[in-house]
């Protein structure tokens, strides 16, 4: 008797600013015909990543195919939301060709792939591999994200978190999990620098990962998906750090996060400025949102991380949806969060 067919599911990791939602947004507009059903865990009440990805327009990935978890770490809170959602996507009629899982920055892949051993699930899903996200500029300049405490931001402002590792720790376990390690911004890195980090990465990864570069996203779909690892048999054999050594202890009341609602600016640039004004002003580790520019019929997508901002815009705003800017931020406690919605507003 034939075995049934496995939908294979591809797990995306990666800190904070590594390029996670960049990565899946290229790989849905080039998907090669897969229909995708995609996965998006993130921090914070606003949906960032996901509905920038719901704005790629892809016939890949439709928008009712993107379920957004937004109750924090993925793998803290396996059975009462991924198990869930996984079952809703395998009850649809149609099924998709591959399933792929966006997790939030603090996410440890382990737990969330041995939730493929579940019953219900493991009938139908193989994790076809883990990717794991790597900031190459970040790891090249000695840090193990682009902004260290914006990391140490979210995990604080997390109340799912019970995993408590180290930042160096959680990066460890990240490598470790990986069947495929992609480096990114390697555009911004020089070719001895570039060996340097695969050189760095590979000592903490597992035996037989394949370690690729690419820059803003830019990879084959056939590169990210038909890895064919069946991963949930062999992650026993990627431990964390925690089950390796035992939790160590992280304090988790030093930071903040809130959002901050702004006007239609005048154009983007008067907006960044405003941005880069409250992060040279206060401590503000991260922030991201959508806000609406004056005679533009698109949303401006802002991004900070650290003391770096980006802002492009995406999807033109619907009918009827209102044209009202949403920033969340993440900063250290007691910083004066009147101040910085006051200076966000202009």
């Amino acid at each position: 008797m034939t075995a049934p067919h496995k939908i294979p599911a591809t797990v995306v990791t990666g800190f904070l600013g590594a390029g996670k939602t960049t990565l899946i947004r290229h790989l849905l507009q080039n998907a090669g015909g897969r229909k995708i059903a995609l996965i998006v865990n993130e921090f914070g009440d606003v949906g960032i990543d996901g509905e920038v990805l719901k704005a790629c327009g892809s016939e890949a990935c439709r928008e009712e195919d993107i379920v957004e978890l937004a109750n924090g770490c993925i793998c803290c809170t396996v059975a009462d939301d991924f198990i869930p959602t996984m079952e809703k996507i395998l009850a649809r009629a149609e099924a998709p060709d591959h399933i792929v899982i966006e997790t939030s920055g603090l996410a440890l892949p382990q737990p969330l792939v041995r939730a493929f051993r579940w019953p219900e699930i493991a009938t139908r899903v193989t994790v076809d591999g883990v990717v794991t996200v790597v900031d190459g500029p970040a790891v090249r300049d000695g840090r193990f994200a682009h902004d260290e405490a914006a990391v140490a931001a979210q995990r604080a402002a997390d109340p799912n978190l019970d995993h408590e590792d180290p930042i160096e720790e959680l990066f460890e376990d990240q490598l470790r999990a990986a069947d495929l390690i992609l480096i990114h911004k390697a555009d911004q890195l020089a070719a001895g620098e570039a060996d340097a980090v695969k050189a760095q990465v590979l000592e903490h990864a597992s035996e037989g990962v394949r370690v690729v570069s690419a820059a803003n996203g830019d990879i084959s779909a056939d590169v990210l998906l038909g890895i064919a690892s069946g991963v949930e048999d062999k992650i026993d054999g990627r431990p964390t750090t925690h089950e390796m050594e035992g939790e160590v202890q992280h304090d988790h009341d030093d930071f903040v996060s809130f959002i901050a609602e702004t006007p239609e600016a005048a154009d983007a640039a008067e907006l960044e400025a405003r941005v880069r004004k409250v992060l040279d002003a206060h401590d503000v580790l991260r922030l991201k949102g959508f806000a609406p520019v004056a005679d533009k019929a698109a949303r401006l997508v802002v991004q900070a991380v650290g003391t770096r901002v980006d802002a492009y815009f995406d999807r033109p705003w619907k009918d009827g949806e209102a044209r009202r800017g949403r920033l969340v931020v993440i900063a250290e406690k007691g910083v004066d969060e009147a101040a910085i919605k006051a200076a966000l507003k202009g």
